[in-house]
């Protein structure tokens, strides 16, 4: 019994001082503070330092971690110690995609932390005060310069769009229902592309038009034969004109005819065409000899008119010899170089052709313009001299 007592009495003072020895262990741990993702507690540590605080709570640290303080920094009682894990954040950037490990806590910090230069006009997706999370994929698009031409007015812009419709969205540029853009809408956008914008419009334009009168020929045998005479002038008529007229930034590119309505009524012009046989009689001033005598249609030009070289087809140089007396004729009518005599002109040789002068035509060298000018158009008689 004795004996019993005495292993008791033995017992109890082993675990007394084993108690001792806990609460005596117990007691030298310090105090710390740490924070766990975000999240806050007090723990008590015989940790010298940061690393192995977090080897005690049974924390896996990776080198992308954000540790503070550092894990060689030693354990300081009511000391401070934050974890913050890194998260495999989804980068979409610069034509490649990668995944960066990263313990930032929002898209800005993560854009700071990487170093990452942007400019005012690039385009960062989500929105930098987003959180991130394992599922956090950021996308960053870097803008660039293209050209605007809206109209008449041209502007520089930069742009992170990817199509031309979203760059006119994102410049807030609106297409009306007949305008186009060139390129088209579904075109990607590239560095110093040129956009141009047309605006299209339909507008209604109404005219009034001269309508040509027609030419009656009527034969008359109280006239010369070849002779012609107008008796009517005749009259243009008058329609009024309905147009669709499309413009491309205010420039006419199209017109329609839509309809025509009559305003007045067009006047025949009436032309006397002589039958009667031409006799053999003396010229009015001149009563020498000829071949053969006849009606002509007399107009009149000079060595200066357009597109004239001042030579006659036959070689001699009008303005070199202005008081020169020729005509120009039909040579199959006149042969060049045939000796004439023209009502009104006198003597003079066939020396010259014509683009107009067919049949019983002529057009007379005149080296004064504005005689060339009153002239007009004449029936003379020609009298072929040789």
């Amino acid at each position: 019994m004795l004996k019993s007592k005495k292993m008791i009495v033995a017992l109890s003072s082993i675990l007394a001082i084993i108690l001792i020895a806990v609460l005596s262990y117990e007691g030298t741990k310090q105090p710390v503070t740490v924070v766990l993702d975000g999240k806050e507690e007090t723990v008590r540590t015989h940790a010298e330092t940061v690393k192995e605080l977090l080897a005690e709570l049974n924390l896996e640290v990776l080198e992308q971690d954000r540790v503070t303080p550092s894990l060689d920094s030693p354990i300081m009682k009511n000391g401070r110690v934050s974890w913050d894990p890194a998260k495999p954040i989804r980068l979409i950037a610069w034509g490649k995609e990668e995944t960066v490990w990263s313990a930032a806590k929002t898209v800005g910090d993560f854009i700071n932390e990487q170093n990452i230069k942007l400019s005012e006009h690039d385009r960062i997706s989500p929105s930098r005060d987003t959180e991130l999370d394992q599922k956090t994929e950021i996308v960053i698009d870097t803008a660039f310069l293209v050209t605007i031409k809206d109209k008449n007015e041209e502007k520089p812009v930069w742009t992170t769009s990817t199509t031309v419709v979203d760059l006119l969205k994102h410049q807030e540029i609106k297409l009306n229902e007949l305008d186009r853009v060139e390129p088209e809408a579904s075109t990607q956008v590239t560095e110093n592309m040129v956009v141009n914008v047309i605006r299209v419009e339909k507008v209604t334009d109404v005219v009034e038009a001269p309508v040509d009168f027609a030419v009656v020929t009527r034969k008359d045998s109280s006239l010369p034969k070849g002779v012609e005479k107008v008796v009517d002038k005749g009259e243009k008529g008058l329609e009024k004109q309905t147009f669709e007229v499309v413009l491309e930034n205010g420039k006419e590119v199209s017109r329609k005819l839509l309809s025509t309505e009559k305003v007045r009524d067009s006047k025949d012009k009436i032309v006397a065409l002589g039958t009667k046989p031409i006799k053999q009689q003396a010229a009015r001033g001149y009563d020498g000899p000829s071949t053969k005598e006849f009606y002509v249609q007399a107009t009149a030009y000079t060595a200066y008119c357009n597109g004239c070289s001042g030579k006659t087809s036959s070689g001699i140089n009008l303005r070199e010899n202005p008081d020169a007396k020729v005509i120009a004729v039909d040579p199959s009518v006149i042969p060049l170089g045939t000796k004439v005599w023209v009502e009104g002109y006198g003597h003079a040789i066939a020396a010259d052709t014509g683009g107009s002068i067919k049949g019983n035509k002529i057009d007379l060298f005149i080296p004064d313009q504005k005689t060339v000018d009153g002239y007009g158009r004449k029936t003379v008689l020609i009298k072929i001299l040789e």
